[in-house]
């Protein structure tokens, strides 16, 4: 029997493949397609105070290996999400990590105290990086002391599991890590999106109404990988290494550069399913190489770094 299972800050993931937030709505839309008990944990939509539009249209565009979006943060809102999804989400048999994006420090706390008074919530991943909104999102994530100032906030308002979800839209993630992990976080959630843009040659516009957008999928897998690795050779809490995957294969490199867990994104639009074969993929590659824990396939990259650049960023 191999141990897929997990416990990071308390919370109990039965294998380490989670879904990412913004990929899965809130957990209930696949419910006839898929067993979604099955994957380790489901990271909801982010959720602000108040209800969000998003941005105009088009705010979704393919690109070659990978998907531009600039959704904005659509979502119900934190009371209609309690009151309409929560309920559901405490039927089902998996962790439930509650994803915060706010345009304040303020609607982060009043955000988080809304749903720390509810039961079904085991912890919160908290949006720092969204390339997609004026206000907030990567004001914030590209500013250490206010990283560290989000976290400290947001610390001493819950014991419940608290993982940062960092941004690769800067120069060194390893300071950033840092920055969360001495103000209290549990973990880091690396990356979200990368900046992009695509071009309509024949209209000469942008083919997002924003001009810009986050690039996710295969495309940026390995820059995430490189990010995993730094961030999880800077800090001592665990790193959840997200981007581009999309088979277990994947998701295997990501372990043995260091994260502890994986979440699946853009692959739920093309199979709402991957995360779980991902999940049953790792599990096989360690039984066909006589791993008893998923957990030796973490940190297990044999790499000389005397050459690397990374080195001298630590």
């Amino acid at each position: 029997m191999i141990t897929t299972s997990v416990t990071l800050a308390g919370v109990r993931f039965k294998n380490r493949v989670l879904v990412a937030s913004g990929t899965y709505g809130y957990g209930d839309d696949t419910i006839e397609l898929v067993d979604v008990a099955q994957l380790g944990g489901i990271v909801t939509k982010s959720l602000s105070m108040k209800p969000r539009d998003g941005n105009p249209p088009p705010r979704i565009v393919e690109t070659a290996s990978g998907m531009l979006n600039s959704i904005g943060l659509a979502n119900i809102g934190v009371h209609r999400f309690i009151a309409e999804k929560l309920p559901f989400l405490r039927t089902l048999d998996t962790a439930i990590i509650a994803n915060i994006a706010a345009s304040s420090i303020d609607e982060y706390c009043n955000v988080l105290d809304a749903l720390e008074a509810e039961e079904g919530i085991d912890g919160y991943e908290i949006n720092v990086s969204c390339p997609n909104v004026k206000e907030g999102g990567l004001s914030f994530g590209t500013n250490p002391m206010m990283i560290e100032e989000i976290t400290r906030r947001l610390r001493s308002r819950t014991r419940k599991f608290l993982s940062i979800k960092l941004t690769p839209n800067v120069t060194h993630i390893s300071e950033f890590a840092r920055a969360a992990e001495s103000a209290g976080a549990d973990a880091l959630s690396v990356i979200n999106t990368l900046i992009g843009m695509a071009v309509n040659i024949h209209t000469r516009k942008p083919k997002l109404s924003t001009v810009t957008g986050g690039l996710s999928g295969p495309a940026i897998k390995p820059v995430a990988l490189a990010k995993v690795y730094e961030a999880s050779k800077a800090v001592k809490i665990p790193v959840i290494g997200i981007g581009g995957i999309m088979n277990a294969d994947d998701a295997i490199e990501f372990l043995m550069v260091g994260a502890s867990a994986v979440q699946v994104g853009t692959a739920n639009y093309i199979d709402p399913g991957a995360g779980i074969k991902i999940a049953e993929g790792i599990r096989v590659f360690c039984e066909s190489h006589n791993l008893s824990d998923v957990g030796d396939l973490v940190g297990s990259l044999d790499a000389k770094t005397e050459f690397s650049a990374i080195s001298s960023w630590l």
